[in-house]
């Protein structure tokens, strides 16, 4: 990968009830222990937190209160990979469908970002909306066609 670009992620996610429900309280509990383990995971660059707890389910996507947001940036695919299905975030992966409704188009979209820049909520919503519109492309794509960064 270029030394000059990271890449950036965004997941979004429509609850089945709210955060603070009985239905949701599973996915609550092990959000510390999910992002501190995203925190130490090799290659994990930043993620977006909203200063009321250790995550970031203050920020609203496309205007929706249902959806929650989770944006990071890696220093590659192949962590970001890693951590993803690794140990401590693939038990709450298996379980997603407990917590958040199956959606028919792309939840997560992939994008390089130049090293050292972090990405807000609106570019996320921008990158997410271009990959539904236009399937995957080089500025943004998914875990199965990702797209190498920019030519120096």
């Amino acid at each position: 990968m270029s030394a000059g670009y990271e890449l950036a992620q965004v997941n979004i996610g429509r609850m089945r009830a709210p955060l603070d429900s009985p239905v949701m309280k599973d996915f609550m509990d092990g959000l510390a222990e999910v992002n501190a383990a995203a925190d130490a995971a090799e290659g994990f660059v930043w993620r977006l937190v909203d200063g009321e707890g250790d995550g970031a389910t203050g920020f609203r996507f496309y205007g929706d209160e249902w959806l929650i947001v989770n944006m990071s940036v890696w220093a590659s695919p192949e962590t970001f990979r890693e951590y993803v299905y690794g140990p401590a975030h693939r038990p709450y992966l298996q379980r997603r469908r407990e917590w958040f409704e199956h959606l028919a188009e792309a939840v997560t979209a992939l994008w390089w970002v130049p090293a050292g820049e972090r990405p807000t909520v609106e570019d996320a919503e921008k990158r997410l909306t271009m990959l539904r519109e236009k399937g995957p492309t080089a500025d943004a794509f998914t875990m199965r066609q990702v797209f190498d960064p920019p030519s120096a």
